[in-house]
């Protein structure tokens, strides 16, 4: 039982912050969030590094922040309607079935600011820009009904990152610029899930004779046993994190503008805290202070590369009045091998193994001026994900998944515009195939899910 019980200890905390990046998304890939501009966004992000016009350049393409020629302020305002509901079923650590409900709905609406701010320079600094961005690149929050049959594997996962980003853009020549930005970042986690106490005690170990103990026998009569003793251990942690973008924007003709940027990994040493609920006495009070610091609330932490990005961008003026753009990007998932669990005295308690590959979202769109007051967009994308079937887990059914966007602005007058855009992202089928938890819990099924974002937007310039 004490060798049971440390495993759980410590299983738990590698998964809860190997989960802190990996939250429930079924909006992006793995948990990427690409929502920083409702301008973008009503094209699928065709154009995201190329497009003129759209401040969130700071952080999508520094170096295209030279296409503005006046100072500019937009703010973005991204809501994410989420739903994903489980179908499937699951077994505890002696193979009985687990109960539970499908856990409702574990999506939820969660809103996604962005502020961005560019200014180009005069004078001596004529040929440079400068700007700053707020964003939130990663995270979202999904959360299961306490009970459910995968409550072994996920309960809740609230994971909240925001970006600081300071760019900087030069001319190297009339048609070529190129920009670099500084990220300053900052995670701040929660998640939670049940842990199966009783299947725990009840294990057969080498005290027992590699049998089932007495006192548990039979399964489910006595005070202990599967599914009978569950407890809640919630993990709060937080990190800071920085990094870089480069980016260049060549225009070989005043009707093509062709973009690339490099979003640099972001090492994170993630510090967070272990609080256990429902320990049974039997644990909490055993003999053993091994036993006891198993279930005890404990600091932990780990190492966490969070991925690069590589972004190609082309955008094509066909007319006064029609431009059609592309995207290309490949986000470094493979960075993500695994998450290695240490205590505060550097002692190395557990290994959380990932298997992520890296993945390529490709983007289609366009847009049309209809008015000198008025332009529609729309596009489309295919997102992949980073997960297999045999390796995903509640708190991230993810799939590949299609964009359908569209999007429109107004313009108010020479300094003052609006947009407002919808995306309707269709996953593809995400299926939990048996992944075997801390509580030797098993569980699989799939995700009936769908994904809808709101957009609006303002810019002003100056």
């Amino acid at each position: 039982m004490a060798n049971a019980t440390r495993y759980t200890t410590v299983s738990l905390l590698a998964l809860a912050i190997a989960g802190t990046f990996a939250a429930g998304q079924a909006h992006a890939s793995g948990f990427q969030l690409k929502e920083n501009s409702v301008k973008a966004m009503g094209r699928a992000f065709a154009g995201s590094a190329s497009a003129a016009g759209d401040a969130s350049v700071v952080v999508n393409n520094p170096a295209a922040m030279r296409q503005f020629d006046q100072a500019v302020v937009q703010g973005d305002l991204t809501v994410v309607d989420l739903n994903a509901t489980f179908n499937g079923s699951g077994t505890d650590a002696f193979g009985l079935p687990l109960a539970g409900g499908n856990g409702g709905n574990a999506g939820d609406v969660t809103p996604i600011p962005a502020v961005s701010f560019i200014k180009p320079l005069s004078g001596a600094f004529e040929n440079v820009t400068v700007g700053a961005m707020v964003s939130a690149p990663f995270g979202l929050k999904t959360e299961y009904e306490n009970g459910w049959v995968g409550r072994y594997h996920a309960l809740v996962s609230d994971v909240k990152i925001v970006d600081l980003t300071l760019s900087a853009a030069v001319d190297v020549t009339d048609r070529f610029s190129l920009g670099l930005g500084l990220i300053g970042e900052r995670a701040e986690v929660q998640l939670s899930k049940a842990v199966d106490f009783g299947s725990q005690i009840c294990a057969p170990s080498a005290a027992t004779g590699g049998q089932i103990p007495p006192f548990c026998l039979p399964l489910g009569s006595g005070a202990f046993g599967p599914q009978m003793n569950d407890g809640v251990v919630d993990v709060q942690g937080t990190s800071n994190g920085f990094g870089f973008i480069v980016g260049a924007n060549l225009r070989p003709t005043d009707a093509v503008s062709i973009g690339f940027s490099y979003r640099s990994q972001i090492d994170h040493d993630i510090q967070g805290d272990v609080v256990f609920g429902g320990v049974p006495p039997v644990l909490a009070g055993h003999p053993s202070p091994a036993v006891r610091a198993s279930v005890a609330d404990s600091p932990g932490g780990a190492k966490l590369t969070t991925p690069s990005v590589a972004t190609v961008s082309a955008t094509w003026a066909v007319n006064d009045n029609l431009r059609l753009m592309g995207d290309v990007s490949r986000t470094g998932w493979s960075s993500l091998r695994e998450v290695r669990i240490v205590r505060d005295n550097g002692a190395v308690v557990g290994l959380e193994p990932f298997h992520w590959r890296n993945t390529d979202f490709y983007a289609l769109g366009g847009e049309y001026d209809i008015s000198p007051t008025v332009t529609l967009r729309a596009g489309v994308a295919y997102d992949e994900t980073p997960t297999i079937d045999a390796e995903r887990t509640p708190r991230l059914p993810d799939s590949d998944r299609t964009w359908y966007s569209i999007g429109a602005t107004w313009n108010v007058n020479d300094a003052l515009s609006f947009d407002a855009g919808y995306t309707r992202i269709v996953p593809g089928d995400s299926t939990i195939n048996n992944p075997v938890n801390s509580s030797n819990a098993r569980l699989s099924g799939d995700y009936d899910a769908s994904v809808n974002l709101f957009g609006v937007s303002a810019q002003y310039r100056f």
